[in-house]
């Protein structure tokens, strides 16, 4: 009997799982990545419960004590602390999701103390490092005309070109990209609707260097995108979504192109974005609405690598500078 209702507890605790994956699928619309990254969560804490207490856990009468002793496991397996962080944010997704439904009547882990994560300021690009990125997709096509044993994918390069234009000029993340669709583009108010986390639209302006590079992009294709057809294609035939993972690819060739770091993500053009309009002035609310950050401490990290330019105002305005 207890095998067989070990068996039986299993298959509830990986149901609740699944309904819990579904729902961010489907409901809030979180990315493939989150998901992911909860299902490996999730899973981990499953197994290391039925390690220790020989039983898969029973979600609804774990109690903080329980967290505690796996916090301490983390803790001595050497576990980063952004990586706990990561694993309690599942848990604690996961029990609203549970109270929601009636599974749980509270969460064991709200408020529970968690290592802190250390200060860390956003990496970012300067202005002349951005245009000599900008650069690199040109100088890569050059490259291969020159070489006839290499084949030229001149509408690979005039892509690549316009993404890096549309990713500094709307400072979007890479999934908000590779989910853009032709639609989205408003050419005469040079807007872009963007779709951002858990379903949240929001308008951003486009430059015309961006908007140009796109439709240099689209002239070198069969046909344009239209409609709900992704603005970047994966190849010149092809309809579907671009692989985040091939825009990360292409990113480090250009990047070692331009003599910069490759270890730098597309991700860095977006806090290179949020820190080029705040040294022009901008004031951090108007930034908040840009990013799509909820919060406008999100945003506010950023303010810390403006140091430059309030020395630059006060040198010049202050009289005893």
């Amino acid at each position: 009997m207890p095998v067989a209702s070990s068996k039986s507890a299993a298959v509830n605790v990986d149901q609740r799982i699944r309904e819990f994956l579904a729902y961010l699928t489907v409901e809030r619309s979180a990315s493939r990545y989150t998901v992911r990254n909860y299902s490996h969560a999730l899973a981990e804490f499953s197994r290391w419960h039925l390690q220790e207490r020989h039983q898969p856990p029973a979600w609804k009468n774990l109690q903080r004590d329980d967290y505690r002793n796996y916090l301490r496991y983390l803790g001595r397996n050497h576990i980063s602390r952004a990586a706990i962080q990561l694993r309690f944010s599942a848990l604690r997704s996961f029990y609203r999701f549970l109270v929601r439904r009636g599974v749980a009547e509270t969460s064991p882990i709200k408020n529970l103390s968690l290592p802190k994560l250390p200060k860390r300021l956003p990496r970012f690009l300067t202005v002349q490092q951005l245009v000599d990125l900008l650069h690199a997709p040109m100088q890569q096509l050059q490259l291969k005309a020159g070489n006839p044993g290499r084949p030229i994918e001149a509408s690979a390069c005039y892509r690549d070109l316009a993404i890096l234009e549309t990713l500094y000029s709307c400072g979007l993340r890479i999934s908000e990209l590779c989910g853009l669709q032709a639609e989205d583009l408003n050419w005469d108010e040079r807007l872009v609707r963007v779709r951002g986390k858990g379903k949240k639209e929001r308008q951003v302006p486009i430059g015309e260097p961006a908007l140009s590079a796109i439709r240099n992009y689209w002239d070198r294709l069969p046909l344009a995108p239209s409609g709900a057809l992704p603005v970047f294609l994966p190849r010149a035939k092809q309809t579907r979504p671009l692989n985040p993972r091939i825009l990360q690819a292409r990113l480090k060739r250009y990047l070692t192109l331009a003599g910069l770091d490759p270890k730098i993500t597309p991700h860095k053009l977006r806090h290179s974005y949020a820190t080029h309009l705040l040294d022009a002035g901008a004031d951090l609310r108007s930034v908040q609405e840009l990013l799509g950050h909820a919060h406008l401490a999100t945003t506010q990290v950023y303010t810390h690598l403006t140091t430059d330019r309030l020395r630059r105002v006060y040198e010049k305005a202050h009289p005893r500078a």
